[in-house]
């Protein structure tokens, strides 16, 4: 078990938006607020994290021609769990996110860890995967919500943030944020559905032209020393 690597690879090389391309459609869709993004994104760890510790727990028992039925029974009883802990403690979330917190049952990126990591490796190593592909997850949430949030109407921290008697957070969704510059010289296409395509694209190609620059920079350091061998020859 290799916690860095797995933390590296989470965040970095094999996030599981910029990079495998999954889970997406929540991406898109929910990223218009600070408040939604946080929400949704520590839903994800949280039910990812457990759902990982439970699949390689049981790994070696389940049969191999149901495991993708096994794997969404477990997934649909953690979203369950998560659902009806929002409805009760954080109603303003539930509400906000909607359909797309049972739409985590079907979510590519936890059965995608399942199938890929978790019925291969421990409890301790899948443990680690769920917390650092989920802390990936909520990054890009949140990089998503921060950008439409300010370029679209000029604020940030919509719902989280309430500064209209002093600082404070609120987990009633109905904090307005802090208003940076007026909303009406925002790009408010932003805030629209076709703001979150355009968001996510620029995001998914940032990370693949860093990932490529790294490759060959890493590339290079490792010919180098070949190229002066090959001199001194």
């Amino acid at each position: 078990m290799n916690i860095k690597k797995q933390f590296k690879e989470g965040l970095i090389t094999n996030n599981p938006v910029l990079v495998q391309l999954i889970g997406m459609c929540a991406t898109m869709a929910i990223t218009t607020t600070l408040f939604n993004g946080v929400g949704m994104g520590l839903s994800v760890l949280v039910i990812l994290t457990c759902c990982n510790v439970v699949v390689s727990a049981i790994r070696k028992i389940i049969p191999d021609e149901i495991r993708l039925a096994i794997f969404v029974v477990v997934i649909a009883g953690f979203v369950t769990i998560v659902d009806l802990l929002l409805q009760a403690f954080i109603p303003a979330l539930s509400a906000a996110l909607g359909v797309f917190i049972p739409l985590i049952v079907v979510n590519c990126i936890i059965i995608g860890r399942a199938e890929a990591f978790c019925q291969k490796n421990t409890v301790g190593a899948s443990f680690f995967d769920g917390i650092f592909q989920g802390l990936g997850y909520t990054c890009v949430l949140i990089v998503m919500c921060v950008v439409r949030e300010f370029l679209g109407s000029g604020r940030f921290g919509g719902g989280l943030i309430d500064v209209t008697n002093g600082f404070r957070f609120t987990l009633d969704g109905t904090g307005g944020g802090i208003q940076i510059f007026p909303a009406d010289y925002g790009a408010s296409i932003l805030n629209l559905p076709f703001g979150g395509f355009i968001t996510l694209g620029c995001l998914i190609a940032l990370m693949q032209f860093a990932l490529k620059r790294s490759k060959k920079k890493k590339e290079e350091a490792e010919k180098a020393p070949q190229d002066e061998e090959k001199e001194v020859a």
